[in-house]
């Protein structure tokens, strides 16, 4: 069986990649070149890969997410959950770096 790569459109990485997370646990993980995103629940690793090559136009080396499961609030009197959120931590080969301040729309 043949390993068959399909490369995504543009529109469909804007998708999967929603914003970056910027919390003091991700900025310290910027100085060994790695980056945090939220990414769409329904993406894998080698989309995201894709995605985020494509729109920043970088090398990557390692992808790791982990589905964050929500948690129980309660609002008024009545419980609600908060909703599960996919993310990913995305290693750069050596030289490549990403803008963080950048939003993405």
């Amino acid at each position: 069986m043949k390993n068959l790569k399909k490369t995504i459109s543009i529109g469909r990485a804007f998708s999967i990649i929603q914003k970056p997370l910027m919390t003091e646990k991700s900025t310290n993980l910027n100085q060994y070149n790695q980056y945090s995103f939220l990414v769409s629940k329904n993406s894998n690793s080698i989309e995201i890969k894709q995605a985020i090559e494509k729109i920043f136009k970088v090398k990557v080396t390692k992808i790791n997410t982990s589905i964050m499961h929500g948690k129980v609030k309660s609002f008024k009197g009545s419980l609600g959950y908060k909703k599960d959120v996919k993310k990913a931590i995305v290693t750069l080969e050596e030289g490549n770096t990403i803008d963080a301040s950048l939003e993405i729309k």
